[in-house]
Order: C-alpha cells, then sequence, then structure tokens
C-alpha cells in the first residue's frame, strides 16, 4: 500500500510515516518504480509507534520498545525499566507544572487587576524575586 493508505490505516499522518523512514524507524519495500510499498506488518509497527508516541516516549525510547518488541527473546524487565524511567520524568514534568500553577497563582492572588500600571505579576517574572 502507498504512504497515503498506510497513513489512513496507521493514523499517523504521511509526513511522519516518511519521517519514521527517514530515522530508521521503519522500512518499507520499494516498488519498481521507486515508490513506497507498505505492508500489514509496517502498519503494524507505525501503530505501535503512534501509540508509543502518543504515551510520550521519545523516539529513542520507541526505538528501544520497537527493538524489544520485535526480539522474541526479550525480557519483560527491559521493557519494564523504559516504561518505569518514563513514569519517572513524567512525575517529575507532573511537579515542575505544579510549583509553576502555584506560583502564577500566587503571582495572580498579589495583582490587583486594575487601572494601575504596577503589576507584581510583570515584576515577578522581570525580577524573579515574587518567584520563589
Amino acid at each position: 500500500m502507498n504512504v497515503g493508505d498506510a497513513a489512513r490505516s496507521s493514523g499517523l499522518p504521511a509526513k511522519t510515516i516518511r519521517y519514521y523512514e527517514e530515522i530508521g524507524l521503519i522500512s518499507p519495500l520499494r516498488c519498481a518504480n521507486g515508490y513506497r510499498d507498505y505492508s500489514t506488518d509496517d502498519i503494524h509497527r507505525l501503530t505501535f509507534l503512534r501509540r508509543a508516541r502518543g504515551l510520550g516516549f521519545s523516539i529513542d525510547d520507541c526505538r528501544q520498545l520497537m527493538a524489544l518488541y520485535q526480539d522474541g527473546d526479550r525480557a519483560s524487565q527491559d521493557v519494564r525499566a523504559i516504561a518505569s524511567a518514563h513514569v519517572e520524568a513524567i512525575e517529575e514534568k507532573v511537579r515542575e507544572l505544579q510549583e509553576m500553577r502555584a506560583t502564577l497563582q500566587k503571582l495572580i492572588k498579589a495583582c490587583q487587576g486594575d487601572e494601575r500600571p504596577h503589576c507584581p505579576i510583570l515584576e515577578g517574572i522581570a525580577g524573579g524575586e515574587a518567584l520563589n
């Protein structure tokens, strides 16, 4: 099947599929005319990549997960380690976002929100003293 059909079947944009080929995540066959010919297995791999990226895994993580997925002799502990590291990274991002929210809420509370030019939000961003 061509890239348009592969895009419809996998739920990925054609541009993303071409990018995944460019970086070596997939390798569809080429027809005599040079066009890509995506197999059922290629579609399955693309769907796997779409789901993994949807869970926030990096390209490098996806590369490792794809290799493990295709390795019948894999150890599930290797997959678990990648997933666990990803959860830790997500938890750190959540903590950072919660800190940002708290800081912004503090600045918003300090702002009168009236016609005066004095603005603790801008002062906090500019000087950082109100951010801590």
